[in-house]
């Protein structure tokens, strides 16, 4: 009797082992290797709001490479002395900083559909982090039938914070799944 409980146990647990490990596999090339898309002239640069981890500066190293003549930032944060400093500056392009209205990658595709209607524009660049990339194509393909060119700001990510994107971006991808923009 005892002995059964233990085959079944370790039988459980190799069982929940091959399921994590085909997860980890076949979301792989949505969350590690998303598509990316290399900058190209756009009407726009959104930089998406989320951890300080270089997004914001790879969207004004872009703008003033030329790659648009505009940068809008989501600023979703309550005092961030970056954001501050990043909205409060002067450029040689224009630089809008908005609080999405839901704080999430939803309302920040409803900014980018407003804004693009009400200026005329075709192709955005938008920059985000690695896991993220897969699921902010498919929520700003929702708000807005424009070109979208992800690019990625590219953070080194500890295997801990791998591991919580894998659940916090799939997550997010089903709350998507039954959402409009």
């Amino acid at each position: 009797m005892r002995r059964q409980r233990k085959i079944r146990a370790r039988s459980a647990w190799a069982a929940f082992g091959v399921a994590v490990v085909a997860l980890v596999v076949g979301l792989w090339p949505v969350y590690v290797r998303p598509q990316v898309d290399a900058p190209a002239k756009a009407d726009a640069i959104l930089v998406l709001g989320g951890a300080h981890d270089g997004r914001e500066k790879l969207g004004l190293r872009l703008a003033s490479a030329g790659y648009a003549p505009r940068v809008l930032f989501s600023d979703p944060y309550e005092n961030s002395p970056l954001m501050n400093r990043i909205c409060h500056s002067h450029y040689s392009f224009q630089v809008t900083c908005f609080d999405p209205s839901p704080r999430t990658t939803r309302g920040e595709g409803r900014e980018l559909a407003d804004l693009a209607a009400s200026e005329g524009w075709r192709r955005v660049i938008v920059i985000t982090f690695t896991p993220h990339i897969s699921r902010a194509r498919y929520i700003l393909g929702k708000c807005w039938d424009g070109q979208v060119l992800m690019v990625d700001s590219r953070p080194r990510l500890s295997i801990v914070r791998w591991a919580y994107d894998y659940i916090y971006q799939s997550t997010g991808y089903l709350k998507a799944a039954f959402e409009d923009c």
